[in-house]
C-alpha cells in the first residue's frame, strides 16, 4: 500500500533517516516492520517564526517495496547519420539543446570558444594567482558556460516555458543528487557541476554528436536571409541550422550582429555590487538564533526586494556559505560573482545587490557617469557611437564603463575595490576591510563616490530598508565589493515567438541567457530544449 504524507518536523528529525522513520510510524499508527520505505517528494525550510521547521511531503510504502529509481531515464539514440545542427556555445542552453536534439533524432555539432571544463579550471586559477584573464577561458567562457563555476542554483520562475522537472531529471541522469528533485530551492554546487557537465558531453559524443573546444565562431553563413551555418576564427565552416547560445558575456557576438545589420535590441539589466557577510551572522538573523544554523540546518538564504526612485533594488544570486569570485572575461575589467560548493560550508555568505537600469536611463540619470567614462581617450575611441539613441549596444557600453572604472580603482589588477557596508551607506571611506573570500584581494575604495550615483543612491536606500527589516543586516562586518554587472544580457537577439527563429533570418535560433530569453541555469536549459524542438519542426521532424 502507498500513502502520501505531509508533515512539519524539527530539523533534527528531517535530517536523520532513523528519526524520520520513527516519526512516520507514530504519525500513521503502523507497525514499524510494515514500513517498507519512503520517498521525499517535496522539502522546504520554514524559518518565518522563531522555531524553524522543515516541511516534507513523502510517498510512504507499507508492505510493498518502493520503486528502484526516482525517475525514468531518457533514452538517447545514435544520431551519427542524422541531419546536422550547429549549436554555438556549451553553456546550459547549448548543452540541453544538444541533448534534446538527440532525443529528436538530430545530430548536434557543439562549438565552444573556450576549453573543456577540466582545462578551464587552470585558467580560472590563474586569475586569482597571477591576475591574468584569458579572454577565451574564464568564469564566463568554456564548457558549461557561466553556470559551470557558479553557485549551481536550480531555482527558476520560468515554469510556464517548459518542464523544470525534466531539466532536473536530466541533471540527475548525468550524476546530480536526486535531492534536487524535491528541494524547494535545489542546488548542485560548483564542486559537483563540472563532473555532471563532462557526463553530458560524453553522452553527446556517445550518441554520435560532436563537441569541439577552442572553436570560436566569428561569422554566420547567410544566403538570401537564411542562415546555412557558421565560420570559425580558424576559417572552418560548419553547415546546418544554428542554435546561437553564446551566453551573456559574448560581447564580440553582439558587436558582430550589430555591425552586420542583424536585428538586436537593447534591454535593461541590473547592476550593483556583491555584498558579503560572515555566514554565521546571516544564519543567526535568518534562523532567529544566536547559535546560527546548528547541526541540522543548511547555511541560511535571504531574499530582499525594495523600490527606490522608481527602480527595483534587490538581492540577486544569493550564495549561502559561498565565495566571491573574479568573473571578468577580458582585459581592463573587474567583475564579481558568487558561487558555493555543494555543502555550502565556507565562512561567508554573499549576494548580488543590484539596481534596475533601463535604456532610457542612459540619457538621464546615468548620463553623467557615461560622460565621465568618455573622458578616457582609450574608452572613447572604441565607444564613439555611445550617444546614438538607436544604438542597441549602449547598455553593454554601460557595463564596460563600470567594469573599467573598477579595474582602475583596483590598481589595474583583479584586486577588487570594496567598502564596509555601513561605511558605504554613510558615504565614508573604510580605513580597513574585513576578511573576505575574494581570493585576488580587496582594496579600500569610496564606491559611493565614483560608481554611478543613480546606482549607489538606490543601493544606500535599499540597504537602509533591508536593515530595518532585519536588524543586524546593515553592519560594518559586511563588505560591499564592486562590481556586479553580468546579471543578464544587455541586448535581446530578436526572434519570432512561434518559430523561435530570428525575425530576419530563417535557420537562426537565438537561445538562452545570451540571447535575452533566460535568466539562469534552468531557464537557459529550458530555452535550449525549446530551440531544439523548434529546429525539429523546421526540418519536418
Amino acid at each position: 500500500m502507498q500513502k502520501t504524507l505531509s508533515i512539519r518536523v524539527h530539523p533534527s528529525i528531517a535530517a536523520q533517516d532513523r528519526e524520520l522513520r520513527r516519526y512516520i510510524v507514530r504519525e500513521l499508527g503502523i507497525d514499524a516492520r510494515s514500513l517498507s520505505d519512503f520517498r521525499i517528494r517535496k522539502r522546504s525550510i520554514d524559518a518565518r517564526q522563531r522555531t524553524v521547521f522543515v516541511n516534507l511531503t513523502m510517498d510512504i510504502y507499507i508492505n510493498e517495496p518502493a520503486p528502484q529509481a526516482y525517475f525514468e531515464p531518457i533514452f538517447y539514440p545514435d544520431v551519427s547519420e542524422a541531419p546536422r545542427v550547429v549549436v554555438v556555445g556549451a553553456g546550459p542552453g547549448g548543452l540541453f539543446a544538444a541533448l534534446h536534439l538527440i532525443e529528436c533524432g538530430l545530430c548536434p555539432v557543439v562549438l565552444e570558444r573556450g576549453k573543456d571544463v577540466h582545462e578551464r579550471r587552470k585558467d580560472i586559477a590563474r586569475i586569482s594567482r597571477e591576475h591574468l584573464v584569458d579572454s577565451e577561458s574564464n568564469y564566463s567562457f568554456g564548457e558549461g558556460g557561466a553556470g559551470a563555476y557558479s553557485d549551481g542554483k536550480l531555482y527558476t520562475r520560468s515554469k510556464k516555458r517548459g518542464s523544470v522537472e525534466k531539466i532536473l531529471r536530466v541533471f540527475c541522469q548525468h550524476g546530480a543528487s536526486t535531492d534536487i528533485l524535491y528541494d524547494a530551492h535545489p542546488h548542485i554546487g560548483t564542486d559537483r557541476l563540472p563532473r555532471i557537465i563532462e557526463a553530458m558531453r560524453e553522452q553527446i559524443r556517445r550518441s554520435g554528436g560532436e563537441v569541439h573546444f577552442q572553436t570560436r565562431v566569428d561569422a554566420l553563413l547567410i544566403n538570401k536571409e537564411k542562415v546555412e551555418g557558421v565560420r570559425t576564427s580558424a576559417g572552418k565552416e560548419y553547415l546546418g541550422p544554428v542554435i546561437l547560445a553564446t551566453g551573456h558575456s559574448a560581447r564580440d557576438v553582439y558587436r558582430y550582429l550589430h555591425q552586420t545589420g542583424i536585428a538586436i535590441e537593447a534591454k535593461g539589466i541590473a547592476v550593483g555590487v556583491r555584498l558579503e557577510h560572515p555566514a554565521h551572522l546571516i544564519d543567526q538573523l535568518q534562523y532567529h538564533s544566536r547559535e546560527g544554523r546548528g547541526s541540522y540546518l543548511p547555511a541560511a538564504e535571504y531574499s530582499y526586494v525594495s523600490q527606490s526612485g522608481g527602480r527595483g533594488v534587490y538581492s540577486f544570486c544569493m550564495c549561502p556559505g559561498g565565495i566571491v569570485v573574479p568573473a571578468a572575461s577580458g582585459p581592463q575589467q573587474i567583475v564579481v560573482n558568487g558561487m558555493s560548493p555543494s555543502n555550502r560550508g565556507s565562512s561567508w555568505s554573499n549576494s548580488g545587490m543590484v539596481v534596475e537600469t533601463r535604456p532610457e536611463d542612459l540619457d538621464g540619470e546615468l548620463g553623467p557617469f557615461l560622460k565621465e567614462a568618455m573622458s578616457d581617450e582609450s574608452f572613447a575611441a572604441t565607444h564613439e557611437d555611445i550617444q546614438e539613441p538607436s544604438n542597441p549596444l549602449r547598455i553593454m557600453y554601460l557595463q564596460e564603463a563600470i567594469e573599467k572604472a573598477c579595474w582602475q580603482q583596483g590598481q589595474y589588477r583583479q584586486t577588487a575595490p570594496a567598502q564596509r557596508m555601513a561605511d558605504f551607506v554613510n558615504r565614508r571611506l573604510s580605513a580597513d576591510l574585513p576578511a573576505s573570500s575574494y581570493s585576488p584581494g580587496l582594496i579600500a575604495s569610496p564606491l559611493h563616490f565614483w560608481m554611478p550615483q543613480a546606482v549607489t543612491r538606490r543601493l544606500i536606500d535599499g540597504f537602509n530598508q533591508f536593515g530595518r527589516k532585519s536588524h543586524g543586516f546593515l553592519t560594518n562586518e559586511a563588505v560591499v565589493i564592486a562590481a556586479e554587472t553580468r546579471t543578464s544580457a544587455p541586448v535581446r537577439i530578436v526572434r519570432d515567438n512561434n518559430s523561435l527563429q530570428h525575425i530576419g533570418l530563417s535557420g537562426l535560433f537565438p537561445c538562452g541567457e545570451g540571447a535575452g530569453y533566460a535568466g539562469g541555469i534552468v531557464s537557459a536549459a529550458i530555452d535550449g530544449e525549446r530551440c531544439a524542438e523548434a529546429v525539429k519542426n523546421l526540418l519536418g521532424g
